[in-house]
């Protein structure tokens, strides 16, 4: 059996790591669904499609985890038509993950088998206050997969971030 985890990734944690480990108890292997994956460059999405697939794809690796499929999936803004999108682009599978309730409202009335993942400490594990940590020279390299850690340093991510996050003068800053 299959299961499909959906998110952004950005970036990938620990808590997306013990998700991923969590499905892989019940599940033969896992599509890892890399969501809004044409973004980048933002605040919210500062890393691209690409750069969250090499995050991921060195932490499976150091971690010895071996069946999963990663797949950058870009959003459609079509909500009608979303699941039908994702089954083009994706193997077939049985059951979604996900923690955001329109894409299981969307997968269960498509008949899917949509399950919230599991949260681990949701307030430590969470992209967005990992960001910020990142912006404000925080410790977030523990939150993260140390080759994780690593990408973000070959990228210059926290660079990237802080200059996101820079302020149009005049204008409030944006974290």
């Amino acid at each position: 059996m299959r299961a499909l985890m959906v998110g952004r990734f950005q970036p990938f944690h620990k808590g997306h790591l013990g998700s991923v480990k969590h499905i892989l108890e019940e599940f033969d292997d896992v599509i890892i669904a890399i969501g809004s994956a044409q973004h980048s460059h933002t605040v919210d999405n500062p890393f691209t499609g690409g750069e969250r697939h090499l995050m991921i794809s060195r932490a499976m690796v150091a971690e010895g985890i071996t069946d999963y499929f990663l797949v950058p999936v870009p959003d459609i803004n079509q909500y009608g038509l979303w699941v039908a999108h994702v089954q083009v682009l994706v193997p077939p599978f049985e059951t979604i993950f996900s923690n955001n309730p329109l894409t299981l409202r969307l997968f269960s009335e498509r008949g899917y088998d949509a399950r919230p993942l599991p949260l681990y400490d949701r307030k430590r594990f969470s992209g967005k206050s990992i960001r910020k940590m990142m912006v404000k020279d925080g410790e977030w390299e523990p939150l993260v997969p140390q080759q994780v850690a690593k990408t973000i340093e070959e990228l210059d991510g926290i660079n990237r971030m802080k200059d996101l996050c820079t302020p149009v003068p005049g204008e409030e800053p944006v974290v």
